[in-house]
């Protein structure tokens, strides 16, 4: 059960993955949408009270259905988590094709299509969640995919389903459709002008939740936040959907509006910071992941301002990914110190953007 005849390097290769190396609409604003749908399977205890044995049969069974539809799972490999060192689970988390939950529990598991849009965790929260993710402001699209392979696994597996509640969760706030959208923004301006507060503390009204970059828990570093909604229960999916794109529009139009008003000496700074994050990222001996993607922000915003006219979005986006930590130990295979790893991470970015 599961390929690991294919090491988990080949995922290394960033090129290969859709969202990074794509611009969907209002990427400038809006760096990924992600839909996830949380399934189990009847009469099976939640992930949480699986006998060993049990959380098996539950990724064999999951597995195999995937593979019935040979279009969606072209390519696709298992990786289990107990045969996974920390580091390599952890980048998978950095590369978001897993949660952090999920990769400190050896009893599950991840099936990461060839195109990697597609990941299913297994045994995390619940037996499954089917994540889709794609460039830009595209949650229906991502739904799309997600309800595509929600119907092919669905057809070989029995999921715990009630008529009057509608799909059954481990966590009350997933019970009904199960799905989560999200939005992962990067929002420079309107934190530089200390806006984001003000504006993410009316989001709990909305029915949406503000999380960082790895998710529930995580910081939001590089001027990056998730946007989801809260509640599944008692709302449709495109309700759910047509809500987070309403708010999305308000952010996107009030991030470009700040973006815009930036003029006279405010103007000349930004660039000047722009410019000087630029040169530390070319120059610099030792970068810390915090610093790294706080500079690569700047630096995409630039590109996105018409600053920086040599680099590319989809460029900026995989820098995102190459500076986490894991990420570097994987790249040079080896443990790493702490100042190691911000030896390795200054080299590989300068590399990448003077290559």
């Amino acid at each position: 059960m599961g390929v690991r005849d294919v090491s988990i390097e080949e995922l290394l290769d960033t090129t290969k993955i859709e969202w990074i190396n794509s611009t969907g609409p209002e990427s400038d604003i809006v760096i990924t949408s992600r839909v996830r749908l949380a399934r189990n399977l009847k009469d099976v205890p939640f992930p949480h009270l699986l006998s060993r044995t049990q959380a098996e049969e539950v990724i064999d069974s999951v597995y195999r259905a995937f593979l019935t539809n040979p279009v969606l799972s072209k390519d696709a490999r298992l990786y289990l988590m107990k045969d996974l060192s920390d580091t390599e689970k952890n980048l998978l988390v950095e590369m978001h094709f897993i949660s952090p939950d999920l990769a400190r529990d050896d009893r599950g598991a991840v099936i990461i299509s060839g195109d990697r849009r597609i990941s299913i965790m297994i045994n995390e929260e619940d037996h499954l969640r089917i994540q889709c993710i794609f460039s830009g402001l595209d949650p229906q699209g991502a739904y799309e995919l997600a309800s595509r392979v929600d119907d092919v696994l669905e057809e070989q597996l029995d999921f715990a389903f009630d008529e009057r509640l509608g799909y059954l969760t481990a966590c009350p706030t997933n019970v009904g459709t199960g799905i989560r959208v999200s939005v992962m923004m990067h929002l420079p301006v309107l934190t530089m002008l200390k806006q984001v507060d003000r504006m993410f503390s009316t989001m709990a009204q909305l029915g949406l939740v503000v999380r960082g970059l790895y998710g529930e828990g995580t910081e939001s570093w590089g001027n990056l936040y998730q946007i989801s909604n809260q509640i599944t229960l008692g709302k449709s999916e495109e309700d759910i959907i047509q809500n987070l794109l309403s708010v999305a529009g308000q952010i996107i139009s009030s991030e470009r509006q700040a973006r815009r008003n930036l003029k006279g000496e405010d103007r000349l700074r930004l660039e000047d910071r722009i410019s000087r994050s630029y040169g530390i990222l070319t120059n610099s001996k030792l970068l810390s992941t915090q610093e790294a993607m706080g500079y690569i922000s700047d630096v995409r915003l630039g590109v996105d301002m018409g600053i920086i006219k040599n680099l590319k979005p989809e460029e900026i986006n995989n820098l995102f990914i190459t500076a986490g930590p894991s990420y570097i130990q994987e790249v040079f295979k080896k443990t790493m110190t702490p100042l190691e790893r911000d030896l390795n991470r200054a080299n590989l970015l300068r590399q990448k953007l003077l290559r």
